[in-house]
């Protein structure tokens, strides 16, 4: 018992330097490791020298691949099945080659799952070893998962919430990332080399190529905003989004065990714009020209004719989103999901209710982050502007949504369709202006709220921004919260000097 030491034991020259001191082995209790396995992170690796007399066959120097387990005892069994599947892969590599081969050694493949084919040329790399991918080595059994079966089972895991919003970037993303590489390729075949070939590509894909060239995949449509400084293509921050969407796949497949590591790790472009430039608040001037629009003046009618100058005064979500945007700070898709049953009286004090959670029982809307869901006062110009009565009117209409007049985009979202209209909006009103949309209202509210000094916690809550973490995150989960007196009076603070409204008092 213990352990084999070849100098007590009698052997011939060549039988000694055979088992020298450093192939001892345990004889009791104990397996002898097979060739080529190792430890990388926590999951075993299998990598093996290719024979000289097969490397010109092969193009390659070295087989390597992930045995996907952190059980030193299923690592061994499955290193020595890989031994033998590999020495049997040779055997038959030698023979198509019409090289000198062991006949017995090629009943040693049997039926493993894993079917050897043909090694395809190296990349150029120079001098040394040459380490082969995973899917390049073997067509991969059903112990190794693809990249789009790990991909349906991360969106799927019961144990993170996400939002309608963040799961259809998630889904695009995956799109996006399996035609690049490869839906059917296995999730330990994705390397470094892989991640960084994704990112190149992502660098120059045209924004919405998938609408605009629907006939190309993303590497053809890649190279065209690549060779064509005409082609728009996506900004730091989207590819950024997407690689952090992808890397946190990664992260989950390592959490899972599918992975020994993350190997996206770090690759992300640098940001040439600051944070606070990416979006800008409107201008006075473009405040004014929204609000005196002939949506809010008068209109030929409030479909197509908005722009023309007339008798109608719009009534609906063209009317009133803009001004709840203004004066609530609150995200588009918050205010067009809005349910009539969510203007409620809370405390005496009229509030927009932001929340998943229906009165009414559907389950159509979905907020950004747990911060999201608040209650936010409605402002006092609101008030004036007879906005309750609108909800009123909508009330005893019986209609379940407050915005009723936008349709339903293709995922559910009806903010998608007045965000393309307000776009046209700012163009018709002469209101355009470099890195201004919609989310700059929220930029603006931010602005007032910082300028009438209104105290800073307060205004994340009104906003739903979140607070942070650590200490000061824990300690926010104490208590029920400002009452809405406090934040009714900390709205009203919110102001805009030089923008008149008050024509809009008349309607």
């Amino acid at each position: 018992m213990g352990h084999n030491d070849p100098s007590k034991i009698n052997l011939t020259p060549s039988k000694q330097k055979k088992y020298s001191s450093s192939s001892w082995v345990t004889t009791v209790g104990h397996k002898r490791w097979p060739r080529g396995l190792s430890l990388r992170g926590s999951i075993y690796q299998f990598r093996v020298r290719v024979p000289s007399d097969l490397r010109v066959v092969m193009g390659c120097s070295h087989l390597k691949r992930s045995l996907c387990t952190d059980s030193p005892s299923v690592a061994v069994r499955l290193g020595w099945r890989m031994t033998a599947e590999i020495d049997a892969m040779f055997e038959e590599k030698r023979r198509e080659a019409g090289l000198r081969y062991e006949e017995s050694l090629l009943t040693a493949k049997g039926n493993t799952g894993f079917v050897a084919k043909a090694m395809p040329s190296p990349p150029a790399f120079g001098g040394g070893d040459l380490m082969m991918s995973p899917p390049r080595e073997y067509e991969e059994g059903p112990a190794t998962p693809t990249l789009s079966a790990v991909y349906q089972r991360y969106l799927d895991d019961p144990t993170r919430r996400r939002c309608a919003r963040t799961m259809l970037a998630h889904e695009t993303t995956r799109r996006v990332v399996e035609d690049i590489l490869g839906a059917s390729t296995p999730i330990t075949g994705i390397t470094r080399e892989a991640c960084r070939d994704l990112f190149d590509t992502l660098r120059w894909l045209p924004v919405n190529f998938s609408k605009i060239y629907s006939d190309l995949c993303a590497r053809d449509a890649a190279a065209m905003g690549k060779s064509d400084p005409q082609i728009r293509t996506i900004n730091p921050t989207n590819l950024n989004a997407y690689m952090a969407r992808f890397s946190s796949l990664l992260n989950w497949a390592v959490a899972e065990e599918y992975i020994g590591r993350n190997p996206s790790k770090g690759l992300q472009l640098a940001e040439t714009v600051h944070a606070q430039d990416r979006r800008r608040p409107l201008s006075l001037q473009q405040l004014q020209r929204i609000f005196t629009a002939p949506v809010y003046t008068g209109c030929k009618d409030e479909q197509g004719g908005y722009a023309v100058p007339g008798p109608a005064i719009a009534a609906g979500a063209r009317y009133w989103i803009a001004l709840v945007g203004l004066l609530s700070g609150a995200r588009l898709n918050e205010i067009c999901q809005l349910d009539v049953a969510d203007i409620r009286h809370i405390e005496g004090v009229a509030c927009f209710a932001i929340t998943e959670d229906s009165l009414v029982g559907t389950r159509d809307k979905s907020l950004k982050n747990k911060a999201s869901a608040r209650i936010v006062p409605i402002h006092p110009i609101l008030l004036q502007l007879n906005f309750l009565d609108f909800v009123e009117k909508k009330r005893r209409m019986g209609v379940l949504k407050l915005f009723d007049d936008l349709p339903l985009g293709a995922k559910g979202f009806r903010s998608v369709a007045y965000s393309r209209w307000f776009s046209r909006f700012l163009i018709s009103a002469s209101a355009s202006a470099p890195l201004t949309c919609f989310h700059s209202f929220r930029h603006g509210f931010r602005d007032a709220a910082r300028n009438a000094r209104i105290d800073r916690d307060i205004v994340l809550r009104l906003g739903g921004w979140t607070t942070g973490g650590g200490q000061s995150e824990a300690a926010d989960a104490y208590g029920s919260g400002y009452h809405p007196a406090v934040l009714f009076e900390a709205v009203s603070k919110i102001e805009f000097p030089g923008l008149d409204l008050s024509h809009l008092k008349q309607k």
